[in-house]
């Protein structure tokens, strides 16, 4: 496997709400040498239509993932723990016994890596020379901590970024209760779930709350706001793409609002 080489699967709610989230990720691999290439035709990868039962529908689209990001070999770097578990862990599930595509999404499941989890497990580095001026916490995903079994790895980046204070979350690998249609189906649960984790957030008095997963990051971005929090809400590749080399001194931007209806 060529490390030096991958594929960006951008994810539903990166190319269409947080393109910056995309931006910054292919600029931090990019500034480590690796050629970052976005294949064709990408949609979504089927997540929501799994989650919901419609696994006909999913299917549909998981085999058209999996032709897109078959095309290359090289390694599919995921902004999302959610969308790469899928990709990874579910896709072998929706083709158990098709001879067709049943071995292409084994063989891709192999190459499939988070974002913090590439760079970390793959790439062996944990100092990218990235600068943030402020108090930073991060919260553990629920499907990057158990469905990937990305822990350390994202702490282990924003321990080595310079002028920041990583301080420890209250229930950081509690779930923000977003869960996708979740927060639909079951708002009011969901809502409580937040209100816990947003208390939380507050109480360490952080400027920002990291993450992994740009959904989560949306759901506490929306419960802040409602709140008149201050806090703000990065992507870990946000965090990761500031450094001093290349000049950007605010240049924080993403999930911090929830999108306008």
């Amino acid at each position: 496997m060529n490390e030096k080489r991958v594929q960006l699967f951008a994810t539903c709610i990166v190319e269409t709400l947080t393109p910056e989230v995309g931006l910054a990720v292919a600029e931090v691999l990019e500034r480590l040498g690796v050629t970052v290439v976005v294949p064709a035709g990408q949609t979504c990868c089927g997540q929501p239509a799994f989650n919901g039962g419609f696994w006909d529908d999913a299917r549909a689209m998981a085999r058209h993932t999996v032709d897109v990001l078959s095309r290359d070999d090289a390694p599919v770097v995921v902004p999302s723990g959610s969308c790469a578990d899928m990709i990874q862990h579910h896709y072998p599930d929706l083709f158990a016994g098709d001879p067709v595509y049943g071995p292409r999404a084994e063989t891709l499941a192999g190459r499939v890596y988070e974002f913090s989890e590439f760079l970390v497990d793959v790439l062996g580095q944990t100092d990218v020379g990235a600068s943030f001026p402020g108090r930073l916490t991060f919260h553990a995903s629920c499907h990057t901590l158990r469905g990937k079994g990305v822990t350390h790895q994202p702490l282990d980046l924003l321990a080595h970024v310079r002028g920041a204070e990583l301080v420890e979350l209250p229930g950081a690998e509690e779930c923000c209760g977003f869960g996708g249609l979740f927060a639909v189906k079951m708002a009011d649960i969901s809502g409580a779930i937040l209100s816990r984790k947003l208390d939380n957030v507050e109480r360490t008095g952080a400027d920002a709350v990291v993450a992994c997963d740009p959904s989560c990051l949306l759901h506490i971005a929306g419960g802040l706001h409602r709140r008149g929090a201050s806090v703000r809400t990065l992507h870990i590749a946000q965090v990761l793409r500031r450094s001093p080399a290349s000049g950007r001194e605010t240049d924080f931007g993403g999930p911090q609002r929830p999108p306008k209806s």
